[in-house]
């Protein structure tokens, strides 16, 4: 008999295990899989995305900064982003404020931790509330937290910690940390599972490798999709690497998440409830140190990405292209590539892609966000490996 979605969240801890032994022993193929192994992904290796023909104007409105990490726009025309080291700046008419903003709480800087996403409340010009995801506690004992606060143009009050993810882990690596609110009204975060612990994405027991959906007051909830005894009640789907994008489109009604692959195998899904994205059962990704982590590229009940690279382009941040200010582009995708230090445009037939354009080439900086203001321009933070070399670029067609 085949197996449904459901068998296979059921006993995805003990397949894992299973596939993961037969990945490092070269042992044969289970039935219902579809093997892939080296083969397969050398036949999918892709050639690089062409260079974008539309001319970009770049203005550089912040730069100096330490891994600017999120971009949000405010009603009053001020733009908000953090600095994963821990700081929350503004920029006003144009121009970078020069203190940081007050009453940011203390978060973990350590490895890829630090300050992540921010996400306005959808009544925040009445109530300024807003969202905030961080790495929090020790380097032996962290996790993606969630808090909402009150901000006043320049400083946070109230901050309540709504969430935690669960378990504590020792790594400093794959927070996720993206923050979205659905065409539900519920609020969405991607989880990462932390690098060593891959196996944990297929544990529902854990929230490591999810997406998960929330009240806005952080409690759960009662209509979620179910994942088998002892699942976590947070959980929308599992499966899932390190989603590093998170992107709700209205007109559409699809909430669009991309994550990095290992070696290979970076990916742009569509988040529907209730889904395994496969991680680490299937993959076209191999280990960094060039072992396989898993013998399959598909895997039956686990849903493929909608697109996927291989080489990785290291994905980064996600949006949506609504507006006219970019001629033909409404409706395509826009990620940010951190290893291919460039701006990607995915071109999109509905819900396929047909195409795909780099931008930013020429620049040489990594893409760790990518936002669409209201006015149709392209926003996007940028940064080298080395301390205070973070950029808040505006881009608009020539």
């Amino acid at each position: 008999m085949a197996m449904t979605p459901r068998f296979l969240m059921m006993t995805c801890c003990a397949a894992s295990l299973t596939l993961l032994a037969a990945a490092c022993s070269g042992g044969g193929e289970a039935s219902s899989p579809k093997g892939g192994g080296d083969a397969s992904l050398q036949e999918t290796l892709a050639d690089p995305a062409p260079e974008g023909e539309t001319a970009l104007d770049v203005e550089v409105l912040a730069d100096g900064l330490d891994v600017p990490w999120c971009i949000t726009f405010l009603p009053n025309g001020d733009i908000l982003f953090t600095e994963r080291a821990g700081r929350m700046r503004i920029i006003r008419d144009g121009e970078l404020v020069e203190e940081p903003v007050a009453g940011v709480p203390e978060v973990l800087v350590y490895n890829q931790g630090g300050l992540f996403d921010i996400l306005l409340h959808p009544d925040f010009e009445e109530n300024g509330v807003l969202y905030i995801s961080y790495a929090h506690g020790t380097e032996k004992e962290n996790a993606t937290r969630l808090a909402r606060a009150v901000f006043d143009g320049s400083s946070l009050s109230d901050l309540e910690v709504l969430y935690d993810a669960k378990p504590l882990k020792d790594t400093g690596h794959h927070y996720g940390a993206r923050l979205a609110w659905g065409g539900d009204g519920k609020l969405y975060m991607t989880i990462g599972e932390g690098s060593k612990y891959k196996e944990k994405a297929q544990d529902m027991t854990s929230s490591f490798g999810s997406v998960i959906r929330l009240n806005e007051d952080g409690s759960m909830p009662e209509d979620n999709p179910t994942f088998g005894e002892g699942e976590r009640p947070e959980l929308f789907t599992k499966g899932h690497r390190n989603p590093q994008g998170l992107a709700y489109d209205a007109e559409r009604d699809i909430l669009w998440s991309n994550e990095h692959g290992p070696r290979g195998g970076d990916e742009i899904n569509i988040i529907e409830r209730g889904n395994n994205y496969g991680w680490p059962l299937a993959t076209y990704g191999i280990d960094y140190n060039g072992a396989k982590i898993s013998p399959f590229t598909e895997y039956e009940g686990t849903t493929q990405p909608v697109k996927y690279w291989t080489p990785s382009i290291g994905v980064s941040g996600l949006a949506v292209y609504r507006g006219d200010l970019f001629e033909g582009w409404d409706g395509d995708l826009l990620a940010g590539g951190l290893s291919g230090a460039a701006l990607h445009r995915i071109i999109m037939d509905g819900n396929e892609p047909v195409g795909e354009e780099r931008y930013l080439l020429d620049r040489g900086e990594r893409v760790r966000d990518v936002r669409v203001s209201p006015d149709g321009a392209i926003y996007v933070a940028t940064e080298l490996r080395e301390p205070g070399s973070g950029k808040i670029l505006r881009l608009t067609p020539q």
